[in-house]
């Protein structure tokens, strides 16, 4: 690839305009577009990237889910240029500076301004979670600011390199193994390799701990290596700041994903915080420790025939074999448990026959292969009989007892489209034989309200529906006129989410259970069973809005006359497709907004059109009404409705009515 300089040009619509600086993936230049002028950034891919087939063909295959993730929080791609041997993404130019900038400017920050900040990388993950999109590298570096930095505010975070981290890192990964930066890698990438949205929350959890100390929690002495494997082994030290916000640190934190939040609570839950505490002060930087705890590991079990060999010999021989010169090793990291193995004694064979027991010969025939093939065969007609036993004779093998101890057990959903995240928690009362389930919704952006189904099935498959009794919510059993096939469905009623806020509702049911995985098992079956029966693609339904609403789709006319309102269709789009027969919004409005926009989005509070037409309309002050003003050969109407943002239109022109009567 030639070497790029200011002024070259960047496929067929930018110029390079200069070089902002570089990366592990690639150089940043400040760009722009050649018609008009606009700025944009512009990552140009380093060229052992651009010269794999394989990565160039996943990069255009991943254009559409870059250019369509679109959040306040997200740096927006906008383009992808690909041309010879060079991949370049143009995105928006983010002029305020990164994290990582602010870092070393600050050295910490107001645990109220850290927390701001990574509630809003939160709810940038969140939207891409439900995307089925998680980053793989969140660190400082890659989280821009706005603007010059002058305090914490509303939407003062870009989270950048959306995509492009996942798509670089299947190189990467076949290559050097590498997933991440090994500062900021979740324990289950070092260990196993796993890339899942809680990988991304617990990076976050290391940045959150990097701007309030100063240092990330297992920065120390050592390799890379040494540094990424702290993650598995080692607890990260806890902050000196109020309990709550530690707590919260070591649960973002945490060696388990399944106990760290979704990344929609975890962005309720950084408001809450950094309300809460916002006179408290910043921490001192703190120096990196040269020790660190390690977290309790199973001990290893070493079986050696050398040491079993001696240990037959008597107890001298096997103590002397013990104190045979060996290096020193120093302290053991972690305990070690020596077990003697029994020794085999190896049978002396003839070539014809083995002498047995008592002396006497057996056939030749009689062979270890086919004793083995003969006892398979015994087992196989076992296992034969006892099946077709239990098929015309009933289940006589006793029951699994019971568990006569407490159990709990948690399970939390990925956060819909609509901005809901729900968690439920089951406890197991094994002298009423009862559970107890928790379910917790929480919002996003915007307050969700109305019905809810919850399905609670029997833990046998096919099992009768368990009866439950709801408290705090309105319940009854789910109804099939709804269109949605839901057995043991429950529609909760009257249930309303503040926005960033959430809300508990409690069942109890008859259940026994015989221990945690069993209880585990069966909360999973409650979400796998209720999101099936709300994202069936098969269903078509306008029930429970808020749980199945997965888009909305900005329709105006092809054509406008100037001077003219505009009218704006906002359309549903179900599991099953856009729903042009029952809108959620028209603009100019009339009447009361539609139930469904009162429940997704909270009224026309929640709605707010733009443009990208240069001035060629006209939007009201409320947000709810365009008018046409200018002539113009494209123009887009953008939208924001509760928790879907940055909605767009198909292009439409505005022509004067003398052009349009002349064209008649």
């Amino acid at each position: 690839m030639a070497t790029l300089k200011p002024g070259a040009a960047l496929g067929a619509s930018y110029r390079l305009v200069e070089l902002l600086g570089s990366g592990a993936a690639g150089d940043v230049w400040r760009a722009e577009r050649i018609s008009g002028g606009e700025p944009v950034a512009a990552k140009i891919l380093k060229p052992e990237h651009a010269s794999d087939p394989a990565l160039v063909e996943r990069f255009i295959r991943e254009r559409s889910v870059l250019i369509g993730l679109r959040h306040p929080n997200i740096v927006a791609v906008r383009d992808l240029v690909v041309e010879g041997e060079m991949i370049a993404i143009v995105m928006d130019l983010i002029p305020g500076g990164s994290l990582r900038e602010l870092l070393d400017e600050q050295r910490t920050l107001k645990p109220a301004d850290a927390l701001t900040l990574v509630g809003q990388v939160f709810r940038a993950l969140s939207e891409a979670h439900s995307r089925a999109v998680t980053h793989r590298d969140i660190k400082p570096d890659n989280v821009l600011l706005a603007a010059p930095w002058s305090g914490a505010a509303e939407d003062t975070v870009r989270v950048a390199d959306f995509g492009i981290a996942a798509v670089v890192s299947e190189r990467n990964r076949q290559t050097t193994g590498v997933l991440g930066t090994p500062q900021y890698m979740a324990p289950e990438l070092i260990s196993h390799g796993r890339t899942t949205p809680a990988a991304d929350v617990y990076s976050a959890g290391v940045m959150l701990y990097e701007l309030l100390s100063g240092r990330t929690p297992f920065a120390g002495p050592g390799t890379d290596f040494t540094i990424a494997y702290r993650h598995v082994t080692s607890h990260p030290p806890r902050l000196d700041l109020p309990a709550p916000i530690a707590d919260w640190v070591a649960r973002l934190l945490s060696k388990d994903p399944g106990e760290r939040p979704v990344a929609a609570d975890a962005a309720a839950e950084a408001v809450r915080l950094a309300k809460r505490f916002d006179s408290t002060a910043p921490l001192e930087r703190a120096e990196a420790p040269t020790e660190f705890e390690e977290i309790d590991r199973p001990a290893t079990m070493l079986r050696s025939d050398l040491l079993q060999t001696h240990a037959d010999d008597g107890p001298d021989l096997y103590a002397q074999a013990l104190s045979v010169d060996a290096p020193e090793l120093g302290d053991a990291g972690q305990q070690t448990t020596v077990r003697p193995m029994p020794r085999l004694q190896a049978p002396v064979r003839g070539p014809e026959q083995d002498p047995d027991d008592a002396g006497r010969s057996r056939p030749s025939w009689l062979t270890r292969k086919n004793v083995l093939l003969g006892a398979l065969g015994l087992v196989s007609l076992g296992v034969l009989v006892g099946g077709m036993m239990w098929v015309f004779g009933g289940d006589t093998s006793d029951a699994v007892p019971a568990s006569e101890e407490p159990l709990e057990a948690s399970q939390q959903d990925q956060q819909l489209p609509t901005g809901l995240s729900v968690a439920r928690v089951a406890t197991y009362d094994p002298v009423e034989s009862r559970v107890a389930l928790e379910v917790t919704y929480s919002a996003q952006k915007a307050p969700l309200s109305g019905s809810f189904l919850e399905v609670v099935p029997s833990p046998a498959n096919g099992g009768a529906c368990p009866p439950v009794v709801w408290e705090g919510v309105d319940a009854a059993k789910h109804q099939a006129v709804t269109g949605l096939d839901a057995k043991c469905g429950w529609r909760l009623d009257g249930v309303e989410v503040p926005a960033d806020g959430r809300l508990t509702v409690r069942g109890s049911l008859p259940l026994e259970v015989a221990d945690e995985s069993e209880l585990r098992e069966w909360l999973e079956l409650v979400s796998t069973e209720t999101l099936a029966s709300l994202l069936d693609p098969e269903a078509s339904s306008t029930s429970y809005p808020v749980q199945r609403l997965v888009d909305v789709n900005v329709v105006v006319p092809s054509r406008a006359v100037g001077q003219s309102t505009l009218p704006v269709t906002l359309l549903p789009v179900w599991p099953d497709g856009p729903d042009e027969v029952h809108p959620l919004y028209q603009s100019p409005a009339t009447g009361e907004p539609s139930r469904m926009l009162k429940e997704t989005a909270g009224g026309e509070a929640g709605v707010r059109f733009s443009d990208s037409c240069s001035g060629a309309v006209a939007v009201s002050s409320d947000g709810l009404t365009v008018t046409t003003l200018a002539p113009t050969s494209e123009c887009r109407i953008r939208a924001v409705v509760g928790n879907f943002t940055n909605l767009e239109s198909a292009p439409l022109s505005i022509t004067t009515r003398e052009q349009l009567a002349h064209c008649a």
